[in-house]
């Protein structure tokens, strides 16, 4: 049972495969739900109270979680101490930093790795607790449906059909254990191997498999396609809002293009809508600085903190969000601002982000007045002076930054003067032909998302999208010294080709963006000038006139297509310069490549090395339980010891002969009566009848033959019999049973063919047959049901033909 419940958690797990980024989140889940099961197998072998055990398995994931994330801060490397009750705040602060600003799927740090690992730890004995002490293995699922659930909202190709397909088998491995080794006293039948409490199983785990594949259909929050594949679960219905870093790709990815926002700007070009910044980089996440302290109540009035030149364009836009829900307001930058907002409104002075503090942007109208200073490329190009007025936070690295980042960085801006001149030759080289923008390739290669790892793999593999370009740039100008940040928001959009009137304004052009718009685009701050947008993501957004031209002549521009380029805007010039060359990843990436495949090749051989034993290892268990000596029975949900159970010993070695018979050739046949089988096998070349009783096989192949009479007459004796006391105690019953079916097996294996032997030893036909009923079962009462549903029709159509007759 506890075999069964490991494989069906460990199963569903895999659907956590996307959700984190590669595999090595697997090792300490596998150990975390092993322990755990030991644990709880072991206290249920020594009769342990059944609430004891329950607690004994908590016990038991508290001491493997700490041994596994914090040995170093516990007593003996496994006992909780203060240190560790610290350290487990700045994992699960680490966790829910994950959650917020990741995107699916995450790296797999410590924090998150911890909680899932704590979580399959609680759904194991979850499982555990409904399956045994209180009799509701059917119920169990609903700790398996917990961990299918959770992939189901994150990944955007839904859970996935291997850890579906692994948890089901899981799934009815518990309802046959459950009914295998601690059968109800009134689903009792007289088949001593409960095949037919192993139907009843098998036919809730198929109709629990079917309604499970067949309800999404009916189901309202089931975006598409069927469960698990092909469909992303949504209980709160379509998904309107644009979370910051955290489902842009999805959002992009949604062809339906949902949370609609229409605006009309007297700007004579569309305009971005900025909904927040995100500064804060710890080299896992890029996640937004709320800045809590410093915010102001009331958006009818902006202005930065950082000073901005006087010569300013003034606009006014006109924002209906209509559907569109998210706590952040998205706004033209830089606001001024923003009048006929309903609810209370809080704004962020260092980056002029809105917050809702009692609503959200759902059905909101408003005015946004803003300012941006003129710009041209000779204007920014004047900026060579360190950043001053403004806070080093935006210029901050972790120190985990790879080698092929600094490489890249360094390579990329080698000869350029001034951080406008190095900005334009980051954006260039982004925007390069060695670049091409795709929603598709970081999924597959397993680095989507924004951290320092997914920076370096999405440098070496040169194809991702706009989080990944505005996150390189960003990274990049911080190596040079240039603050910057991240805006998530949405590109500019198209337009409707209507118009709508503002008083004292002639009709605006009105322009449209959904979830397909949504975008992400660095800032990078100048001194006197203040934050200026830059446009890395080829074939995205638009790139604004004073980054499409060249610094000098002959210097790097951009790869622009006319259509890429706004309104009246310059036309650059054809590049002459050729993109510097880029160095390499830095040392040890390749080793650490070759380790990965080489853990993941060892790791699949080991996995197809016990796959290929499991049909031995499952047929060496069965003969063992058979054979070993009866023990008194639990009675009861607190584990009270029963009665001694009746002496079933010469029924399981009568089980093992039949078995052991079937696997060398010579199955029973159901209408044969176990005397008429003794006899037959007796007879059978498997056997091996001797003919010369002085040889030596003759005397071997006798013993089988007096072992198949012994266990005969024991069965008879013991099924036909009238009830007695035993001769011999268990143990001596056991014991001699072990005797004579090793007799019986040596007598095959002797007059058996090598390959008989390997058949017998690795693939028995006696439980391949019983694993080929037990897939089958389902679609046999599927088929049945099919069946059965004809005849009724027929039956209902034969009636209504009668009764048109009689009336008649």
């Amino acid at each position: 049972m506890s075999a069964a419940i490991a494989f069906a958690v460990l199963g569903a797990s895999l659907s956590l495969n996307g959700v984190f980024r590669g595999w090595a989140w697997l090792v300490p889940a596998i150990t975390t739900v092993f322990v755990v099961g030991l644990t709880l197998a072991a206290l249920r072998a020594l009769r342990v109270y059944p609430v004891l055990t329950t607690l004994g398995g908590l016990l038991a994931l508290v001491f493997i979680l700490d041994f596994t994330f914090f040995r170093p801060e516990s007593i003996a490397g496994f006992i909780p101490s203060g240190a560790t009750i610290d350290t487990l705040g700045q994992f699960l602060k680490r966790a829910g930093e994950t959650v917020v600003s990741e995107t699916a799927p995450v790296s797999p740090n410590a924090g998150i790795v911890f909680v899932a690992c704590a979580a399959l730890g609680l759904v194991a004995v979850l499982i555990d607790a409904l399956a045994v002490p209180l009799g509701m293995p059917a119920t169990s699922g609903l700790g398996l449906l917990v961990v299918l659930l959770f992939p189901a909202t994150i990944k955007p190709q839904g859970g996935g059909l291997p850890g579906f397909l692994a948890a089901a088998v899981g799934f009815i491995l518990i309802l046959g254990c459950s009914q295998w080794f601690a059968p109800d006293s009134r689903l009792q039948t007289d088949n001593a191997h409960g095949t037919g409490q192993l139907k009843r199983s098998m036919v809730i785990g198929g109709v629990a498999l079917v309604l499970g594949l067949l309800l999404p259909l009916a189901v309202p929050g089931f975006e598409r396609g069927t469960f698990p594949v092909g469909s992303r679960l949504n209980p709160w219905g379509v998904s309107n809002g644009l979370n910051p870093m955290i489902t842009l790709g999805n959002s992009l990815r949604n062809p339906s293009g949902d949370g609609s926002i229409t605006y009309a700007t007297s700007s004579t070009a569309p305009v971005y809508l900025r909904s927040v910044t995100i500064d804060k980089f710890d080299g896992d996440t890029w996640a937004p600085d709320d800045r809590e302290a410093s915010r102001r109540i009331g958006p009818g009035r902006m202005a930065p903190d950082y000073p901005l030149p006087s010569d300013l364009v003034r606009q006014l836009t006109v924002v209906d969000t209509g559907q569109f829900t998210s706590p952040y307001l998205p706004v033209p930058y830089a606001p001024t601002a923003v009048n006929g907002l309903s609810g209370r409104w809080s704004w962020d002075p260092a980056t002029l982000s809105i917050r809702g503090e009692d609503g959200t942007t759902r059905n909101q109208q408003y005015t946004v007045y803003s300012a941006l200073p003129a710009l041209t490329s000779a204007t920014l190009s004047q900026d060579n002076a360190k950043p001053t007025s403004i806070s080093q936070d935006f210029i901050q690295l972790p120190s985990n930054v790879p080698d092929i980042v600094k490489n890249t960085a360094k390579t990329v801006t080698a000869g350029a003067n001034g951080n406008y001149a190095k900005a334009m030759a980051i954006q260039n080289y982004l925007r390069s032909s060695q670049f091409s923008y795709s929603l598709q390739a970081p999924v597959q290669g397993g680095y989507d998302g924004n951290g320092m790892s997914v920076l370096a793999d999405f440098l070496q593999q040169k194809s991702g999208y706009c989080v990944h370009f505005a996150s390189a740039m960003a990274v990049m100008a911080r190596l040079d010294g240039i603050p910057s940040r991240i805006a998530v928001g949405y590109a500019p959009g198209h337009a409707t080709g209507a118009t709508v009137a503002v008083a004292g304004q002639e009709p605006l052009p009105e322009y449209q963006v959904d979830a397909r718009d949504a975008h992400a685009w660095p800032e990078l701050y100048f001194e006197g000038v203040g934050w200026v947008a830059f446009e890395p993501t080829p074939s995205r957004g638009v790139v604004p006139p004073y980054a499409s031209e060249p610094v000098a002549p002959g210097g790097p521009s951009t790869n622009l297509h006319d259509e890429n380029l706004a309104p009246g805007s310059p036309t650059p010039p054809p590049s002459t310069a050729a993109v510097p060359p880029v160095a390499g990843p830095g040392v040890g990436s390749g080793t650490a490549t070759g380790s990965a495949t080489v853990l993941y090749v060892t790791a699949a051989a080991l996995l197809l090395a016990v796959l290929a034993a499991s049909p031995r290892l499952v047929r060496s268990g069965i003969r063992a339980r058979r054979l070993r000596p009866a023990r008194a029975k639990q009675t009861g949900a607190v584990g009270a010891a029963g009665p001694a159970p009746p002496r079933d010993g010469p029924v399981l070695a009568w089980a093992e002969l039949q078995d052991l018979a079937t696997d060398y050739g010579v199955p029973p046949v159901p209408s044969e009566t176990p005397r008429h089988f003794a006899a037959r096998l007796s007879k059978s070349a498997a056997l091996g009848a001797p003919t010369a009783a002085a040889s030596p096989s003759g005397t071997a192949d006798d013993a089988g033959q007096h072992a198949v009479a012994s266990l005969t007459g024991d069965f008879e004796r013991q099924r036909y019999g009238p009830p007695a006391a035993p001769a011999n105690t268990a143990v001596e019953q056991a014991n001699a049973a072990a005797v004579r079916i090793a007799a019986v097996r040596a007598a095959f294996r002797r007059n058996a063919s090598w390959f008989a032997v390997f058949r017998a030893d690795w693939f028995p036909p006696s439980l391949m047959s019983r694993w080929f009923q037990l897939l089958s079962s389902p679609f046999r009462w599927l088929g049945g049901i099919s069946a059965g549903a004809a005849r009724r029709v027929a039956a209902s159509v034969e009636r209504l033909f009668e009764a048109i007759r009689w009336r008649r």
